[in-house]
């Protein structure tokens, strides 16, 4: 079996583990709205992802990060604290250019243990996409089966992010990204899309059952391989014997073909006398509502292009003082496809290279329209994330000063001879679209391109854009949690972020903050454990006899649930072990069984 290896793996493979936990500390005067579930996180990725484990591991529905190409253009730089000579004199030689001869190497140590970590948060029915180009798609695929396993690759979908070529360039032209897809374990499903008017050019017949297309009714054995699939079906207009090709059977045998018959499913053309019979497939029976199967080509004109997503963002920030000069952001309807596969109307989103916040505008747009209750979590450690990515995200939220013409696709449709055929039905459809829609837009366009019949509402805009609605938590990350620090008081987290992180070092699970209470030290249950913590922050409290788990206090605990063992974090314990055990309570002392976890 092949084994991956690079440069620093060996220090890398798990350093994720040697991350210190460092509190979030939300910044209310930076948040937006009702405490709405949402999360913006300034700070490192590796610090931010093991700051919300404790609070989200295998939580996670989709996993979407667009994270450094390295080209070679970047100047991107390595800067995780990993206790080896190499690295640190890694940390000499930033930024990373195309000069740098250990740039994939030090690209493969960057991605690591960040992905290490995004696969604990993930769950287990949850799906991971990321966005690359050739220079590191095939390492990132390497690096992927190692973490996810190969088992779990899913797809490597072709993102069309331009719709011209570049006249300068001296080789091949690229056109593409890649979007690479793995799946947490088979439990992932992933939904259909919606059906486009393409996708029902080919229902072009109807009877009184309904719409539906006409297959083929043979398959592509011979009369030699399938005999039971080689017999005469009766033509009931004309009362012809049909039989069909010896080097095309029937697709169905004769009993089939009898209840086909008995169903009326057979369709012989619009006079009835076609040389040979076709099944009728209804449009109403298709599977999951009719929804199409997504694939791994994604043309620009469906998701977007890299230089309408510029546009996108200026026409966000049109009235900035400074202009907004973002090299790469993704368009929206390419992360408003990969929701559309990936994510349920409640799913979780996180994003930990976060960028200009497409993610987030991705999220809340289909809330806006369906009424979901989406949630995202983004993370961006550079200084733009609160004047670029939560900016962005406040003013889709409240709606943003806009001039220009804002455009809406009514209708798109494929043209082709069979729809010109039936122009005077198509012409009508438009003008119904014209009726019903065109008070909200000055002008409707229509004009064909691309070989597609489109409609689009033009309106101007020179007052704000309607907000999307919606909410978000801006957070700093607080300093680690220190074992001397706690032993000293110069540094106490609040009581649930300390229980939070106690909670998922214990036990692996997430905390659930909705089962804390801190009136009686309850943190939650797992399923070997009610986990409790007597603590607050204050280090004479903490001192005192009131911090103590005594006898009386563990009864009480015991008398709580008698399912499972309880396990008590407090400063002292004036209670022998002897009497805790028949109760089924464990102690565990605070500040030294964090210590203890985190060795273990």
């Amino acid at each position: 079996m092949p084994e991956l290896y690079f440069k620093g793996k060996e220090f890398v493979y798990n350093h994720h583990l040697t991350v210190p936990y460092r509190p979030l500390e939300p910044v209310p005067e930076r948040s937006i709205g009702e405490d709405s579930g949402n999360l913006i996180i300034h700070g490192d990725n590796l610090h931010a992802l093991k700051a919300i484990m404790p609070h989200y591991a295998g939580k996670v529905d989709c996993i979407f990060i667009d994270p450094p190409y390295n080209t070679g253009n970047e100047n991107w730089s390595y800067n995780d604290n990993v206790n080896s000579p190499i690295m640190r004199e890694w940390l000499s030689s930033n930024p990373i250019n195309r000069e740098d001869m250990l740039r994939h190497d030090k690209w493969a140590c960057l991605m690591y243990p960040r992905l290490k970590l995004l696969h604990e948060l993930l769950s287990e029915q949850g799906s991971f996409w990321m966005t690359l180009d050739d220079n590191e798609i095939h390492r990132a695929r390497m690096i992927m089966d190692d973490i996810f396993g190969e088992e779990n690759f899913a797809a490597n979908i072709v993102w069309q992010k331009k719709y011209s070529t570049s006249n300068d360039n001296t080789g091949i032209a690229p056109m593409h990204d890649h979007v690479l897809v793995y799946q947490k374990s088979p439990e992932w499903q992933r939904n259909l899309l919606e059906r486009t008017e393409e996708n029902d050019q080919q229902y072009r017949y109807e009877d009184e059952k309904g719409i539906f297309r006409a297959s083929d009714y043979t398959c592509n054995k011979t009369a030699d391989e399938r005999p039971n699939l080689y017999y005469p079906i009766k033509n009931p207009i004309t009362g012809e014997e049909v039989w069909p090709n010896k080097t095309r059977a029937w697709a169905y045998s004769k009993e089939e073909h009898l209840k086909h018959v008995e169903q009326d499913l057979l369709f012989w053309g619009k006079d009835g006398k076609a040389n040979v019979p076709s099944f009728k497939r209804y449009r109403h029976l298709l599977r999951s509502g009719g929804g199409t199967v997504p694939t791994t080509w994604w043309p620009h004109e469906v998701v977007g292009h890299t230089d309408e997503a510029k546009k996108g963002i200026n026409a966000i920030f049109a009235d900035a003082d400074t202009k907004i000069d973002f090299v790469t952001p993704k368009p929206t309807r390419l992360i408003e496809r990969i929701l559309q596969i990936a994510a349920d109307s409640d799913a979780l989103i996180l994003d930990s290279f976060a960028g200009s916040g497409t993610t987030a505008h991705a999220t809340l747009s289909p809330n806006a329209k369906d009424g979901g209750n989406r949630n995202f979590i983004l993370v961006e450690c550079e200084d733009y994330a609160d004047t670029l990515t939560a900016e962005r995200v406040r003013r889709v939220i409240n709606g943003y000063e806009y001039e220009g013409t804002q455009k809406e696709e009514l209708f798109r449709k494929k043209v082709s001879f069979s729809t010109l055929k039936d122009a005077p039905k198509l012409l009508r459809e438009i003008e119904h679209i014209e009726q019903v829609k065109g008070k909200r837009f000055d002008k409707i366009s229509k004009f064909i391109k691309d070989d597609e019949l489109l409609v689009v509402g033009e309106k101007k805009i020179t007052e704000r854009t309607e907000g999307l609605a919606g909410g978000f938590t801006y957070c700093e990350l607080g300093p680690p949690l220190d074992l001397d620090k706690l032993l000293t008081g110069e540094h106490l987290p609040d009581y649930r972020s300390l229980g939070a992180w106690l909670f998922h070092t214990a036990t692996g699970e997430p905390l659930s903050p909705v089962k804390v209470r801190e009136d009686d030290w309850y943190l939650g249950e797992s399923p070997g454990y009610h986990v409790w913590l007597i603590y607050r922050p204050d280090l004479d409290w903490l001192k005192s006899r009131d911090a103590a788990l005594t006898l009386t206090l563990a009864e009480r605990i015991a008398a709580t649930a008698k399912d499972k063992q309880h396990l008590v974090f407090a400063p002292a314990r004036f209670v022998a072990s002897k009497h805790l055990l028949p109760l089924g309570v464990e102690h565990a002392p605070l500040p030294f069984a964090l210590y203890r976890f985190e060795k273990e």
